[in-house]
């Protein structure tokens, strides 16, 4: 039996949660460097899947497959195809990264010796967190993958709730209760979502008698299943719904705001650029295998939310007075982009939308890290309360200008390509959506400079006057993710080769195929 390198992948950040729950107390320290080994040893694990994966193999690689749930037809069953591989990738280069931005997030009051942090809880929750995300990437059989969607809510809740901006943590309680009411908010709109996708779970047991997505599938193809057109749209809804909600998708959006304004830095990006990308994945890998002609029909009015998203949190990012709050409603924006990509139907439409699935965490990190680092040393999340930043703070501010023009996709920088190509493949079936998503471009530049000017130049500000510049250990964590934006930037193929078969495979399910560009002097030549 060959190694289950998926499982190993898995496994380890989860044993890294409880032992590092484990440490004793007064272990702190002990319990940070063991979260970071465990993390630093899954994006070892991850990086061997990504040496071992064939981009022209098979469509799932590395599987794994074991009986569990006899009775129902429930299997362990975990397989990568280009897609996953390149979301796991992304989760376990992140993890080691919120794990050293957070090192003193959860460290216990000093002014308040009394009330305790627990900083083991911090680190051991972060780690669950990414072992369930990362099984949800592997896991191809849909029960599986619910269990694990609405298993990861838990971790999230407590890190949403339990832990707040240091600035606003020390004895601040209504700063407590708007960390209650974001987390409630959060566990309760994904639980609406997760109701509604385990009801239509049930539904396609009942339709197709297992739960494996690749029987399904080619179920489906060699036409032994066959699923009423109201039944699979009422199936399809069910899944599109609760990924929705986490991806976010307006008008579902409203409790991202207030979980990333309320979390941490590190955790906010937990939330948008790992948790979140559940939802846009599931899409892909679910909605559009499971229920291809659905999904066609629906597609219309997705294009029209996915374009309402990209507008509509553009400009609440340009009206923020809050950093985190802003940097919330650029990725409802970016969102909009990917499930645009996605629905566009299209092979560079789905291409750009994974890579965008992958620059965004990045670029994002990079941004909302840095934007914590700041927030951290003035203790106020308003951006009236900064200004003339870079002079006492240059290389804060440089890294903060490049996380931010990677957010608005300045060419050179990872996000551009990702961009480019999803508005490609929207133009060439969707010509106007194309054209509305370009609107989304332009606000992006104007919401990102703003932030910059305002907090950054201009007259130094007697409250950041004495403000210190980035240390060792915050340049270890921005230096890189600064790096892979601009190399991935000029060189994605270490992306593309293995996520373009994968998007194909999924256009054949959808029997789609790319629209035959106009050539009009071509044709009047003839």
């Amino acid at each position: 039996m060959s190694f289950p390198l998926l499982t190993a992948t898995a496994a380890l950040p989860a044993v890294g949660a409880v032992v590092t729950a484990a440490v004793p107390a007064a272990r702190r320290t002990a319990a940070k460097w063991l979260a970071l080994l465990f993390s630093l040893g899954t994006l070892v694990l991850g990086a061997v899947q990504f040496v071992r994966f064939e981009p022209g193999g098979a469509r799932y690689q590395l599987t794994e497959s074991h009986a569990w749930i006899k009775d129902f037809g429930v299997r362990y069953e975990l397989g990568v195809d280009g897609i996953g591989l390149a979301m796991l990738a992304l989760t376990a280069l992140l993890i080691p990264f919120v794990i050293l931005a957070g090192w003193h997030d959860a460290d216990p009051l000093e002014t308040h010796s009394s009330r305790w942090r627990p900083t083991q809880g911090f680190f051991a929750l972060i780690l669950a967190v990414e072992a369930m995300v990362i099984l949800s990437f592997e896991a191809t059989d849909v029960f599986l993958f619910y269990i694990l969607f609405e298993a990861m809510l838990i971790p999230m809740y407590f890190l949403i709730g339990g832990f707040g901006d240091r600035a606003h943590a020390q004895g601040d309680e209504a700063a407590a209760t708007q960390r209650s009411y974001a987390a409630v908010k959060f566990l309760l709109y994904n639980l609406v979502g997760g109701l509604l996708m385990l009801a239509a779970v049930i539904g396609l047991y009942v339709v197709a008698g297992n739960f494996s997505l690749q029987d399904i599938v080619a179920a489906r193809a060699n036409g032994s299943l066959h699923m009423a057109t109201s039944t699979e749209r009422w199936l399809f809804l069910g899944f599109f719904f609760a990924f929705a909600v986490k991806a976010p998708l307006w008008p579902l959006h409203t409790w991202l705001p207030n979980a990333m304004g309320e979390a941490t830095a590190p955790v906010a990006v937990l939330i948008t650029a790992v948790v979140d990308k559940v939802g846009t994945f599931a899409m892909l890998r679910f909605c559009l295998q499971l229920f291809p002609e659905a999904s066609k029909w629906a597609t219309p009015v997705i294009l029209v939310l996915a374009l309402i998203s990209i507008i509509y949190g553009a400009l609440l990012a340009v009206g923020q007075r809050d950093i985190k709050r802003l940097i919330a409603y650029a990725s409802l924006s970016h969102f909009g982009f990917i499930i645009l990509g996605i629905f566009a139907m299209t092979t560079q439409g789905q291409s750009g939308a994974t890579l965008y699935m992958v620059n965004h965490g990045i670029s994002t990190a990079a941004l909302m890290l840095v934007a914590g680092f700041l927030i951290s040393r003035r203790g106020s999340r308003l951006i009236a309360d900064y200004g003339g930043v870079q002079k006492v703070a240059p290389v804060l501010a440089g890294t903060f200008l490049i996380g931010g023009l990677a957010t608005l996709s300045l060419p050179g920088l990872s996000p551009f390509v990702s961009e480019f190509l999803v508005l490609v493949g929207t133009f060439s079936a969707y010509p106007a959506a194309g054209i509305v998503a370009t609107i989304g471009i332009v606000l992006a530049a104007l919401y990102v400079l703003v932030l910059y000017q305002r907090t950054m130049t201009g007259p130094v500000k007697a409250t950041v006057q004495g403000m210190a510049d980035l240390k060792v250990r915050e340049l270890v964590v921005v230096l890189p993710l600064i790096a892979l934006l601009v190399f991935l930037g000029v060189y994605p193929k270490p992306l593309t080769e293995i996520v373009d078969p994968a998007v194909k495979h999924t256009m054949s399910d959808v029997q789609k195929k790319d629209p035959r560009p106009s050539q009009p002097a071509v044709e009047a030549a003839k």
